[in-house]
């Protein structure tokens, strides 16, 4: 990596290696496993095929990304996060948090990649309030689905809908923003028509004190 600020300063250092055009969002992609070059080109509208060369070449020099050949019959070379480019999650989601404050839900000429809802929940979860909660939730939202599925303070989410969930909740994107910016509660988007749910009505309540914008607790 190049670029290099004139201080000593974990953040300026941090911006030398990610700080590039691109580079968080392939960041992005690869925090939910491995990922072909063709896979991230595709995920990734508008990057050019030598600008995608050159980030996966710095970051691999960073110690973030790592290459690897797949075994036969696959014989695929793949991409994917060190245990150090992992280390990127806890900033990644807090960064998330902050820009969709201001970015607001997307609009009707909005592209959104295909695991947008694994990464949002995942962004938004706060697992203090999930301890001691053993649930699943099926959200869709303007026809995507995904899963989320909580084991007293831990989360796994996933594209599609799983078996037996607690409830399922069929909402749009803006009252999904306005629910988990807490805008909005569970029992008004109930009452104004603006979300449906199959299953347990307290679940829904949860859901959203789980996946929050709320803002982090920090020590004293």
């Amino acid at each position: 990596m190049t670029k290099r600020f004139e201080q000593y300063c974990p953040v300026a250092h941090a911006l030398c290696l990610v700080g590039d055009r691109w580079a968080l969002l392939i960041v992005r992609d690869l925090l939910h496993g491995q990922k072909r070059y063709t896979d991230l080109l595709e995920g990734l509208p508008g990057i050019g095929t030598n600008i995608l060369a050159k980030r996966l070449r710095d970051l691999e020099e960073a110690g973030i990304v790592a290459k690897h050949k797949l075994p036969p019959p696959a014989a695929s070379t793949v991409y994917e996060l060190t245990d150090y480019g992992r280390g990127l999650e806890e900033v990644f989601y807090a960064l998330a948090r902050w820009g969709a404050r201001s970015l607001g839900p997307p609009g009707p000429g909005d592209e959104l990649y295909p695991e947008w809802g694994v990464n949002a929940v995942a962004a938004l979860f706060l697992p203090d309030a999930a301890r001691g909660l053993t649930e699943t939730y099926i959200l869709n939202v303007d026809g995507d689905v995904f899963s989320v599925e909580l084991d007293d303070g831990h989360m796994h989410s996933s594209p599609g809908a799983v078996e037996n969930p607690d409830v399922s909740i069929e909402t749009d994107m803006p009252t999904f923003f306005r629910l988990a910016q807490a805008q909005l509660t569970p029992r008004a988007a109930l009452k104004q028509g603006l979300a449906k749910v199959d299953g347990d009505k307290a679940a829904f309540e949860r859901c959203f004190q789980v996946l929050t914008m709320a803002p982090r607790t920090r020590a004293a």
